[in-house]
């Protein structure tokens, strides 16, 4: 593996900033990762634009696609931060906004298909903002693939992440009735009180021993600071291991019932993202297990994450989903963000044994066939 290479395709894709909000950012964005990637996969991707979001799709070799390689290429910084975080490789650590979630993920994807037969990548932008426009661009290419590879971090460690939380988000709505707080209060129903019912309601969905957590965020009421409150509203985190646990708050949430007389509720939204199971990525970590040793690498350690990405939609439609294969390092989000440059060799050669394995096995074969022993 040339990590001098990488190490410039990595800079070439973090110093075009692309922020998921700015369209254009992204559009110039993909043309980068276009050129780069077409520069070692030897191929020119498809480019997709939904909702004017730009999305990459290559199908490398000639053989029908068996397996779905998927990163993103947006980021959460915004324009002008490479001006107080630039790119830059110190001491073995790389640094820049938006290199360890996940364009790192990226050159490594390049370097280890280059010359496979039969994978897709598929390389979205708008992963940090919930996937809203490629959502059934990548259940759609899930469906038709025998394992999905992500290609975002690894949780600590390095650690493979088996397991993410599934993620849904509403907005609870009470409208009640305005009157002067301090001449008739009591003519009015108060919103704020009644939120405050609902708040409780909601937090005591929860179940901590499960994993289940319902957290009520960011909240809103009322006009002006003598007037009770007519209407108002918070919004509500959800995080949950299995999609009966989903199903189950979910169902809760909408039978929420107003507790002031002449209150009016409304709840919206819904699940974002279905959980990634354990057993969904359980064949693939193992495999990926055996593969280490045989490389001489040490053994991968999982992790179970309550953040979520593109691979619960691959898991959700019941692919065989591996996440976290992407760059060691930490702080993603964070003025920190960076990647352990003497990881990504040995990184990137386990990401390559793992395709050239899968695909070696019969078709249709990934749940039930092991990796080839050392």
């Amino acid at each position: 593996m040339d990590l001098e290479a990488m190490l410039d395709d990595v800079r070439e894709l973090v110093e075009c900033e692309s922020p998921s909000g700015d369209l254009a950012a992204v559009a110039r964005s993909a043309e980068v990762v276009a050129r780069v990637g077409a520069r070692r996969l030897g191929v020119e991707p498809e480019r997709i634009v939904l909702d004017g979001r730009t999305h990459l799709r290559w199908r490398l070799g000639s053989e029908p696609s068996r397996m779905l390689v998927l990163g993103h290429h947006d980021t959460v910084w915004p324009l002008g931060s490479l001006a107080t975080h630039p790119c830059t490789v110190e001491d073995g650590v790389l640094r820049g906004p938006g290199s360890f979630d996940m364009k790192v993920g990226l050159v490594m994807a390049f370097h280890a298909l280059a010359g496979v037969d039969g994978v897709t990548l598929l390389v979205t932008g708008d992963e940090e903002l919930g996937s809203p426009s490629s959502r059934s661009l990548i259940e759609d290419e899930a469906r038709a693939a025998e394992a999905a590879l992500v290609l975002e971090a690894s949780a600590d460690g390095g650690a493979l992440k088996t397991e993410r939380k599934g993620v849904s988000l509403y907005d609870v709505r009470a409208v009640g009735r305005a009157a002067h707080a301090g001449l008739e209060p009591e003519a009015g129903v108060n919103a704020t009180v009644e939120l405050a019912h609902q708040a409780i309601a909601v937090v005591a969905l929860g179940r901590p021993g499960v994993g289940t957590t319902v957290t009520p965020t960011a909240s809103r009421a009322g006009t002006t600071t003598n007037t009770v409150p007519a209407a108002g509203s918070f919004s509500v985190d959800v995080r949950v291991r299995t999609i009966e646990e989903q199903d189950r708050v979910d169902a809760a949430m909408r039978a929420l019932c107003p507790v002031l007389p002449g209150a009016v509720l409304e709840v919206t939204g819904g699940p974002n993202r279905p959980p990634l199971e354990a057993s969904a990525s359980a064949a693939l970590f193992d495999r990926a297990s055996t593969l280490a040793v045989r490389l001489g690498l040490p053994a991968p350690t999982s992790a179970s994450v309550g953040g979520a990405s593109d691979g619960n939609f691959t898991a959700g439609v019941g692919t065989p989903t591996l996440d976290g294969l992407g760059a060691v390092g930490g702080g993603a989000h964070a003025d920190d963000e960076h990647v352990l440059v003497d990881e990504l060799p040995d990184r990137t050669a386990l990401l390559t044994a793992l395709v050239a394995d899968l695909l070696a096995q019969p078709t249709n074969s990934v749940l039930t066939a092991g990796a080839a022993r050392p």
